[in-house]
């Protein structure tokens, strides 16, 4: 199948997957990112509907899901510029109200990934910083990003462990997972993209984040384009999600200007790698798996990142078959 085919039959098959609160969040920004307008519309509207009253969207399930929440953002604000629904209007001054005056955070003001324990987790790069840039609040997108990595990064493999507990000092888990690492690089290339000429300093700054966890993780990748689950761990299994967030990441850097054409063959590598993981229905095999993301199989958040690796490589590949 072609690029265009493999969108479409990734699309579908998301839709016909269930989603928790941050796989339809995803969801609706893979198909903002693939120009599905009436799509992502009706994504925005159902997470709307869902919203509780303290104005977290998309909540179908009893969770602590703050940032998760959060990432609905986006997908809200996109819908309602769009149609200019009333509904959907109140739904942004919801999420916004939530995201800047309720979401739990530290005293310097950084989000923690739930609303129960002080945890700051990787995941949260993906779900708040972008979603902040997409309410206006462009100062908070760069500062939640760089609190992360604040407390989450390691210096000298230049990769985000996943998650530290900042109330009893301790980590949950000391591990360089995939997904984490792949979230943080699709995150900064979404912030990144909406940053003027007024903070180019900061661009700068998370500019060179990107490139140094697109170097971190790329060190490890293995022979066949794809990686391990916890990178540096080759016993754990091997994963394709993350080989698509990082080309999502590269593509749609080099098409806005801030990273180097040069990047384009390590992108067009992961990307080859996880089509061979795609089979005739459009479905992605060997990610980290939902439910639980312990184990190999499928998931919402790796059919959506299927999409937005494909809508960004058109520029650069050809629409083969």
């Amino acid at each position: 199948m072609n690029r265009l085919e493999r969108i479409e039959k990734a699309t579908i098959a998301m839709l016909c997957m269930q989603r928790q609160c941050w796989e339809h969040a995803v969801g609706g920004r893979a198909l903002i990112h693939a120009g599905k307008r009436e799509m992502a519309i009706l994504f925005a509207k159902d997470a709307a509907l869902r919203q509780r009253s303290d104005g977290r969207p998309g909540m179908v399930e009893d969770s602590s899901s703050s940032t998760d929440a959060i990432a609905h953002a986006p997908v809200l604000v996109y819908a309602a510029k769009e149609t200019g629904d009333p509904f959907l209007l109140k739904a942004v001054e919801n999420v916004r109200r939530y995201a800047c005056e309720i979401a739990p955070r530290d005293a310097d003001g950084i989000l923690y990934h739930v609303i129960d324990k002080p945890q700051y987790w990787s995941d949260c790069t993906y779900m708040a910083p972008p979603s902040f840039a997409a309410l206006g609040e462009l100062d908070e997108a760069v500062k939640q990003m760089l609190g992360a990595k604040k407390h989450l990064w390691d210096t000298e493999k230049k990769m985000m462990y996943h998650i530290y507990d900042a109330g009893t000092g301790e980590w949950v888990r000391k591990l360089f997972w995939g997904g984490g690492n792949g979230w943080t690089a699709a995150g900064l290339a979404e912030v990144i993209a909406v940053l003027p000429g007024s903070m180019q300093s900061e661009k700068n700054e998370l500019v060179s984040f990107l490139i140094e966890i697109l170097e971190g993780c790329i060190a490890y990748r293995r022979s066949d384009g794809l990686f391990h689950d916890v990178i540096d761990d080759p016993e754990t299994f091997v994963e394709s999600n993350l080989g698509q967030m990082l080309a999502f990441a590269v593509y749609a850097s080099v098409q806005g200007g801030w990273l180097e054409k040069s990047w384009l063959k390590e992108a067009h590598v992961m990307r080859e790698a996880a089509i061979k993981k795609i089979d005739e229905y459009g479905v992605l095999h060997g990610a980290c798996s939902s439910p639980a993301f312990d184990r190999s199989g499928t998931s919402t958040e790796a059919q959506a990142f299927t999409i937005m690796m494909e809508a960004a490589a058109a520029p650069f590949v050809a629409d083969e078959r």
